[in-house]
C-alpha cells in the first residue's frame, strides 16, 4: 500500500480446575479437565508429544467464519485460567498448539480454491472452527517452546530478488515470491504529497498488525470493498491481517500483506509495500508477532544452492549510484 502514513484500521470462559464433568460456560464454548480425556483419542503425535502438554481442551460451540474469527479468539484468550495455566496466553501460542488452523486459513487462499473449482466471492463467510472442533489449550512448557521459537524468528526481505524468508533459529521455513515498490515518485491523495515508491532497505521490527484492515486507494484516498482478480473475476476483499515493520527507526508504512493478484508478485508494482500470497501472509503473521526483527535488504548477488552466484537486475539503480 502507501509509505508515510499507510491509512488501516486496527482495528468468555472461566476454566475450572476441578474434576468432574465438562462444564458449559456459555453457548458456544465447552472446556474440559485434560486429566479426564484421552489425548491420544483427539489429535495426532505430530502436534503434541506428550499427553501432559495439553493443559485443557476447548470445545467450539458455533461455526465460527472468518469474519468473527478474531473475535472468537480473543474470547477464548481473555476467559484463560491465567493462575491455573502459570502464563498469560495469546493468539500465537493458542494457535501453534493447533496449527492446522493455520492451514485451514491458507486454504481459503482464493487461487488455491480456484484451482479445485470453488468460486468463491466473500471468503469472509468460510468458516474456520466448525462447531464441535476442540483447541487445545497447551501447559506452561509447551507455551515456552512456542514462545522461544518465535523470539528466535527474523522475517528477511531481499528487494531485488523479490524474495521473502522466514527463518526460525537459523532454520528457513518459509521461502515466497513477493513483490515491491515501484522505482518511482508519485503523488498520493493520502498524504497528501509525492511520495517516493521504493521499498525502503534496511533493518527494523514488526510494531503494528492491523488484523481485519480495510483498504484504501493511496492515489484517490477513496475506499474500496472489492477487487478485481487476475482471472477477470471481482470478489470483495479478504480478512487478512498486515503487519507494519519500522526500518532504521522509522516508520514508512511499508507493510507485509496479502496481493489479491498474484501475477504482479516478481515485480516492482506497490507503493512501498511487500506484497505475497493469501496464503503465505497467514503463516507470515503467525510467525511474526510485534517485536520480531525484520531485514529488508538489496543483495544484487546471490549465492545458489549449487554455489553459483546468480547476479541481478539492479532495478533501483543503487549499484550504478555506487560505482559513480
Amino acid at each position: 500500500m502507501i509509505r508515510a502514513g499507510a491509512i488501516l484500521s486496527f482495528l468468555l470462559l472461566i476454566w475450572s480446575c476441578s474434576s468432574g464433568e465438562p462444564r458449559k460456560l456459555s453457548e458456544n464454548i465447552t472446556v474440559q479437565d485434560s486429566s479426564r480425556q484421552s489425548v491420544g483419542d483427539t489429535i495426532t503425535e505430530t502436534t503434541i508429544q506428550a499427553r501432559d502438554s495439553v493443559a485443557y481442551s476447548i470445545e467450539v460451540g458455533y461455526d465460527v467464519p472468518v469474519k468473527k474469527y478474531f473475535r472468537f479468539m480473543d474470547s477464548v484468550i481473555a476467559a484463560a485460567d491465567t493462575l491455573a495455566l502459570g502464563y498469560k496466553p495469546d493468539e500465537y501460542i493458542l494457535v501453534h498448539a493447533n496449527p492446522w488452523i493455520i492451514d485451514t486459513l491458507q486454504s481459503f487462499d482464493y487461487y488455491r480454491l480456484m484451482e479445485r473449482g470453488i468460486f468463491v466471492y466473500d471468503q469472509t463467510q468460510l468458516i474456520v472452527l466448525k462447531k464441535g472442533t476442540k483447541l487445545f489449550m497447551p501447559d506452561s512448557l509447551w507455551a515456552n517452546s512456542i514462545r522461544d521459537k518465535l523470539k528466535h524468528t527474523i522475517i528477511d526481505v531481499n528487494i531485488p530478488e523479490f524474495t521473502l524468508r522466514v527463518y526460525q533459529y537459523d532454520k528457513k521455513v518459509l521461502e515466497c515470491k513477493v513483490r515491491v515498490g515501484r522505482n518511482a515518485d508519485e503523488f498520493l491523495q493520502v498524504v497528501g504529497r509525492s511520495v517516493n515508491l521504493k521499498t525502503p532497505i534496511g533493518k527494523g521490527e514488526i510494531v503494528r498488525i492491523a488484523r481485519e484492515p480495510y483498504y484504501i486507494n493511496p492515489r484517490t484516498g477513496k475506499k474500496y470493498d472489492k477487487t478485481r482478480r487476475d482471472d477477470g473475476k471481482y470478489t470483495l476483499m479478504p480478512i487478512i491481517p498486515w503487519i507494519e515493520p519500522s526500518i532504521n527507526g522509522l516508520r514508512y508504512g511499508a507493510m507485509i500483506h496479502p496481493t489479491t493478484n498474484p501475477e504482479t508478485l516478481g515485480k516492482t508494482y506497490s507503493h512501498g509495500c511487500v506484497g505475497t500470497t493469501e496464503h503465505d501472509a497467514w503463516f507470515i503473521y503467525y510467525n511474526a508477532p510485534i517485536g520480531t526483527p525484520v531485514i529488508f535488504r538489496y543483495d544484487l548477488q546471490v549465492i545458489q544452492p549449487n554455489g553459483d552466484t546468480l547476479f541481478l537486475k539492479d532495478i533501483y539503480g543503487l549499484g550504478q549510484k555506487k560505482k559513480k
